[in-house]
């Protein structure tokens, strides 16, 4: 129903949907299931492809690290370094993000994963799987989202140029915060340990080389042939590679987590829980800042949409070169992805009906 009353919005006010965004439960869904059927009926198949790693001990799985990067350096393309020189002249919007992707969600995340996983649901799940959950809770939410935002930010009506700020400010931010909370959260709400080295190959792997392929290929396009030619021609023709990759991330995920999923299916429901709750928690708080700070619709919902989401392909990727392709903790940040989009579209959706809250003339 949601992706229904969001369709109606986006026809009244004449937008238009690729086939891909139009139907993105559908096409997750199905993708999921696909990767279900072929980790249950293919698992030969599967286990080569999880022991395909980058040097022996990386962990780093190679058919996981080769579809992110195809699907996150075209989003890296788009992002303009150069227009965060120009945060200045509206700065409250992009503060109160930062606040609560940095200093509140990961924290928060940390918390209410402990106080579910160890307290609340105790009676269902042991503690080494406890362990395993808030590890995986904690990597989903140190790692806000990067490439979706742009599409979450259209379907509010969002200000695509703030927007492209926002993930710009983040994935500067990430390189070097994510190893560092994802390690001090986890050992500090589990009793696993992290070994950074580890963590500094997911970040390499998953954050340095796409975000450094990207701008490179972005400046020297520009250079060669402009920037109207860039954005116009050349991006649109990306977006077939971006999508491809996405569904078949999420196929490989899910074949990865087979097992997982259909002999602990109390667990995949008792995991999405807390997650949800903190979606929900971090956007309306990024919402409510932004309307106590007079920050104007376009630039609000799209920041509320980042404190929401998270970059589920770093999480994912992250947790398996951690814990393994079968761990507790691969798990929770599948269950992640496995309510992300839903999610996502009632926060849209909510966004779109408060705007009235914002019939204001923001100052600056």
């Amino acid at each position: 129903m949601v992706l229904v009353s969001l369709m109606q919005e986006d026809r009244s006010a004449g937008k238009r949907l690729n086939l891909f965004e139009r139907y993105l439960t559908l096409w997750v869904a199905l993708c999921m299931l696909a990767g279900l059927a072929v980790g249950r009926w293919a698992p030969g198949v599967v286990d080569s492809l999880r022991k395909l790693e980058f040097g022996k001990g990386s962990q780093v799985n190679v058919p996981i690290a080769v579809l992110i990067w195809l699907m996150i350096i075209p989003m890296m393309m788009k992002v303009d370094f150069t227009s965060i020189r120009n945060v200045g002249r509206r700065p409250r919007g992009l503060l109160v993000t930062l606040f609560v992707n940095w200093l509140v969600k990961p924290f928060s995340m940390a918390l209410i994963a402990w106080l579910f996983f160890r307290h609340v649901f105790a009676w269902w799940i042991a503690p080494a799987e406890a362990d395993q959950y808030i590890a995986g809770s904690v990597i989903l939410a140190a790692a806000p989202c990067t490439a979706m935002v742009f599409v979450w930010s259209y379907l509010t009506d969002g200000d695509p140029a703030y927007t492209l700020v926002q993930v710009s400010v983040n994935d500067l931010i990430m390189l070097f915060l994510f190893a560092p909370i994802v390690r001090f959260l986890v050992s500090g709400a589990s009793s696993l340990s992290v070994p950074f080295v580890v963590l500094l190959y997911s970040v390499t792997a998953f954050i340095v080389i796409p975000l450094a392929v990207g701008l490179i290929l972005r400046t020297w396009f520009i250079r060669v042939r402009g920037i109207d030619w860039f954005e116009r021609i050349l991006l649109p023709k990306f977006a077939p590679v971006t999508i491809l990759a996405l569904l078949a991330t999420l196929v490989l995920i899910f074949g990865f987590q087979a097992d997982n999923i259909a002999k602990k299916f109390v667990h995949v429901v008792l995991i999405a829980v807390p997650i949800l709750l903190q979606v929900y928690l971090n956007s309306s708080l990024a919402y409510g800042l932004m309307r106590l700070f007079r920050v104007e619709h376009s630039v609000a919902a799209p920041g509320a949409l980042i404190g929401a989401s998270n970059f589920f392909e770093l999480a994912v990727a992250t947790a398996i070169a951690l814990f393994g392709p079968g761990s507790g903790a691969a798990l929770a940040t599948v269950v992640g992805v496995l309510v992300e989009v839903p999610v996502m579209l009632s926060v849209c959706a909510a966004c779109n009906r408060t705007r009235h809250w914002f019939a204001f003339q923001a100052a600056g």
